[in-house]
């Protein structure tokens, strides 16, 4: 099992949602996130005033799928997350040593 952990932008949200629903992931972990990385935040004007904000907002999209799925949701994520521009964000895939369902106890592939 592989966990996917791809930081994107707010407005690729439901491209990507939905996209990913129609390569068969059936569920996914979705957080509101701040960081930075290479862009090193921005500035923005309020009231006369510039101000540095140091965390850009950005949504943090977490799915697992077996070792089959893995490279075709992949390329999903990046297809659809995509504009060119500096901030389009990263995905992680790390290795799941186990996965287990709460309410039934299942594990494994059974348990996603």
């Amino acid at each position: 099992m592989k966990k996917i952990e791809a930081i994107i932008r707010h407005f690729k949200l439901d491209d990507i949602k939905s996209s990913l629903s129609e390569v068969g992931v059936e569920g996914m972990t979705i957080t509101e996130v701040k960081g930075f990385g290479r862009q090193k935040g921005h500035t923005e004007m309020y009231r006369g005033n510039e101000y540095a904000i140091d965390f850009v907002p950005k949504v943090k999209v977490e799915v697992v799928v077996t070792e089959e799925k893995l490279r075709q949701v992949v390329e999903t994520i990046m297809s659809k997350a995509q504009t060119g521009q500096m901030g389009d964000g990263k995905i992680f895939v790390s290795d799941l040593s186990e996965v287990i369902r709460i309410r039934t106890g299942e594990t494994g592939q059974d348990a996603v």
